[in-house]
């Protein structure tokens, strides 16, 4: 049986088709997953312009944010059967002996490998899953909203993992995208007071920010970081990751405050870290999430306490493909989802 698949299949710019691929074997210890929804992620995009700043094992399906319904169980699988509705984590390969995996952080096991870089990822029909990495999801949770659980996580862990929020923070977010936006929402929360930071092109995923209730800056943040006492604002997540914005965070924010960094993004000519010495400040990247996250983040979908429906802007076959990456690359939309 033959299945169309979105595949990375060369490391040049925009080597990303259509192809049509067998139903994948799997083994005693995953189950065969009918993908219901794949959100398309930012490093999809990245791989499709091949600016990636990862290895990627081509040639490969794309996709690592979703969910679907188990199609097959392998023989030694436990707690779930056929049937079931599931998300799945990302983590598709693991070293179970790993220092980090056994402290219960697989997340940053250095022989990680990822679905839609490392091994196929969902950007098609079935999809091979180790059932170490399954969810249960309630059917009150649509798929078209569970399958975006993983950036969810991804938040969750910055804002909530790595950084540290107190209700009445006021905390600066750079960047609108997927990211930056479930960061904002997550912050609030917490019961922070939040401002999302972009460029005049953003002005369409600004508006969504608002929807979660945060203010929303375009270009210069300095008045809004000073306003309470002139000292800055107390944490600023980068989920922009582009040099400069390391460099904005630095200046807004507060001494001893914090600046966690999720977004990827080249190194910038000039850079010091020099104010965060002066500063007292602590810098924290954030990567990846691991099970505890995905229950709880799975909780605040499942009660409606977060909700990701402002951010999906449609959803499209599998066959639009391309006119969902393009709309999300040209920044009209935060999210594209793909049905395959």
């Amino acid at each position: 049986m033959k299945m169309p698949a979105v595949v990375n299949y060369k490391a040049e710019r925009h080597c990303v088709e259509l192809r049509d691929l067998d139903v994948p074997e799997f083994g005693e210890d995953e189950v065969l997953l009918e993908v219901g929804n794949v959100g398309v992620c930012g490093s999809d995009l990245h791989q499709w312009t091949n600016d990636q700043s990862w290895p990627v094992n081509y040639p490969v399906v794309l996709g690592h944010e979703f969910c679907g319904t188990v199609a097959k169980v392998g023989r030694r699988v436990d707690g779930f059967r056929e049937g079931d509705r599931v998300v799945s984590e990302t983590a598709a390969v693991i070293d179970p002996d790993s220092p980090m995996t056994r402290r219960g952080l697989y997340n940053l096991d250095p022989s990680r490998k990822g679905f839609g870089y490392g091994v196929d990822g969902a950007m098609t029909r079935f999809v091979r899953v180790p059932a170490r990495t399954l969810h249960a999801i309630p059917d009150s949770l649509p798929f078209e909203s569970a399958c975006l659980v993983e950036p969810c996580c991804v938040a969750y862990n910055t804002v909530v993992g790595n950084a540290r929020i107190f209700p009445g923070d006021r905390i600066l977010v750079l960047g609108p995208g997927t990211i930056g936006i479930l960061c904002a929402a997550i912050a609030k929360l917490c019961g922070a007071e939040v401002a999302v930071v972009g460029l005049d092109k953003d002005r369409p995923r600004l508006d969504i920010a608002m929807q979660y209730g945060c203010s929303t800056i375009v270009g210069d943040a300095r008045d809004w970081a000073l306003q309470r006492d002139a000292m800055g604002c107390d944490g600023v997540v980068d989920a922009a990751g582009v040099g400069p914005t390391m460099q904005i965070a630095l200046d807004l924010v507060r001494p001893a405050g914090w600046i966690c960094k999720v977004g990827w993004g080249a190194p910038s000519d000039g850079f010091t870290l020099d104010p965060m010495i002066q500063k007292n400040i602590t810098v924290q990247g954030s990567f990846s999430h691991h099970w505890a996250i995905w229950e709880r983040v799975i909780a605040l979908l499942s009660s409606g306490a977060l909700d990701v429906r402002p951010i999906i802007g449609g959803v499209w076959t599998l066959d639009q493909w391309q006119t969902a990456f393009e709309t999300m690359h040209r920044g009209q939309i935060v999210k594209a989802v793909l049905r395959p």
